[in-house]
């Protein structure tokens, strides 16, 4: 009997084709270069953050959506709930399951969380660093994903926290981007990003003093955070239809548009005072302003890296005094790389307490795609081996091994040929791993105690005694 063609084709070519691409908005996949550039920011970030005696954490990345929800922390409408896939006879029963779960969308809300879980382990004020995925189900674009790994510091105090942690934030900021940035070429500009910095107090004791009405304070803030994005006139349209006369819209726009040094700022915003009917909440905005600015100075931060912006606001209701953004200079249409600012009262709703918290955060794997897209960063090479151990002979694998184990020893990281192939295939591996050194090593080498070491970047060959290797290659490395 024949059989027809479909039935004598092997089983795997009848089974239907899987859809092997990622869920839109979690395209975030590396490639190895990609990766290894990500994985160096992160160190880079790790030992800045140390530095300053922030300590690690992990939160899991499902909550409660108690706690992801609480506050009107405005993670509502990004949430992704958690609903297991199980039988149906596995499924609980009504009113049994009410512990309803959803990944984290930032890792502010979760750090709340944690303290409150561990109140009593931790010491205050308590400086933290994390480095997780988290998850916003919102709509995916060009540059904007459903999972990203995001980068966070915070402090929180037990009842207070000192202003200066506040200005310890710029000082950390910059010293993470001078190191980013520090081997890009010269025509990326001087000045490479602008820590830009305000006190909500301050724009919310202005709006207060011009009469906008209590509840439409928060809306006046949203707005004013859409300015870079929107442009003046659109966010004076916007004010107006919630409310805001003209003449008060105008003050607004004249208001964020103050600028010059940090002392010119100042100094104009002490003049506003004078002129405010009542300026109490404007003035000790003022007044943290001073001494946050006069905290980064003493840091050592130079002047042409920060500067007050008064139309930096941060959409997030939980912000209460000093906020920040950080915008790369030439490249600003990438938006801010770098944001955060102080908060009251979230950690305390979790805990009963005032537990006052200041921190940033870095969306890494956005900013990382953007600086590559702009050319602004270049991926490392695929593999971090610098040194290839190339295989000619089978019989003299033994000695490969040993080669390379005493390579690794001394701390040089090295890939060993296990497979014997022409030397011509062996370079082309290692000149698209990117790994720029190779020692060769065939019977005669071995009889006179010797091996040839290659440099791919160069072209050059050099013979060198066993005994010098690791010494030579060691000098080769530097040299590169």
């Amino acid at each position: 009997m024949r059989m027809s063609k479909i039935e004598s084709l092997p089983n795997s070519q009848l089974e239907p084709k899987i859809n092997f691409k990622p869920p839109s908005g979690f395209d975030i996949e590396f490639l190895p270069a990609e990766k290894r550039l990500e994985q160096h920011l992160l160190d880079i970030m790790r030992r800045v953050f140390e530095q300053y005696g922030f300590t690690p954490i992990e939160t899991p990345a499902v909550e409660r959506l108690e706690v992801l929800q609480a506050k009107g922390n405005q993670g509502d409408n990004i949430i992704y709930s958690i609903n297991p896939i199980v039988n149906e006879e596995d499924e609980p029963k009504d009113g049994q399951d009410s512990d309803r779960r959803g990944l984290k969308f930032d890792q502010t809300v979760p750090l709340a969380a944690y303290i409150a879980r561990h109140l009593n382990d931790l010491s205050f004020p308590f400086a933290r660093y994390q480095m997780d995925m988290v998850f916003r189900g919102e709509r995916a674009k060009k540059g904007r994903y459903r999972q990203f790994r995001q980068c966070d510091i915070d402090v929180v105090g037990r009842g207070k926290l000192s202003l200066l942690y506040d200005a310890q934030i710029p000082a950390i900021i910059a010293q993470i981007f001078d190191a980013i940035f520090s081997n890009i070429s010269d025509d990326f500009g001087a000045a490479k990003y602008l820590i830009r910095i305000n006190n909500r107090k301050v724009l919310t004791g202005f709006f207060k003093a011009i009469a906008i009405a209590p509840d439409r304070i928060r809306t006046c803030i949203k707005v004013v955070d859409m300015l870079d994005k929107i442009g003046e006139a659109k966010v004076k349209l916007e004010l107006q239809k919630h409310g805001i006369s003209e003449v008060q819209s105008q003050e607004i726009i004249s208001f964020t548009k103050i600028t010059g040094s940090t002392e010119a700022v100042l100094a104009q915003l002490t003049q506003k005072s004078l002129e405010l009917s009542d300026p109490s909440e404007f003035i000790t905005g003022i007044t943290e302003l001073k001494e946050v600015i006069a905290g980064v100075i003493a840091l050592g931060v130079s002047e042409d890296k920060f500067c007050i912006d008064l139309a930096i606001a941060r959409g997030l209701e939980y912000y209460t005094g000093t906020v920040y953004e950080t915008t790369l200079i030439g490249y600003e249409s990438l938006g801010s790389i770098c944001s955060g600012g102080r908060y009251e009262e979230l950690v305390g709703i979790f805990v009963g307490e005032k537990m006052p918290g200041v921190g940033i955060s870095i969306g890494l794997t956005r900013l990382l795609r953007q600086l590559m897209d702009a050319k602004i960063l270049k991926p490392l090479s695929p593999s971090p081996a610098q040194v290839m151990v190339l295989n000619l002979q089978s019989e003299l694998i033994d000695i490969y091994l040993q080669v390379s184990q005493t390579l690794r020893q001394a701390g040089i990281n090295v890939l060993t040929g296990f497979e014997s192939r022409p030397i011509a295939k062996q370079f082309q591996q290692a000149d698209r791993l990117g790994i720029p050194l190779c020692v060769i090593i065939g019977e005669a080498e071995l009889k006179s105690k010797t091996c040839n070491l290659k440099n791919l970047q160069t072209g050059t060959q050099t013979a060198i005694a066993l005994d010098d290797l690791v010494a030579e290659i060691s000098l080769a490395i530097k040299n590169l």
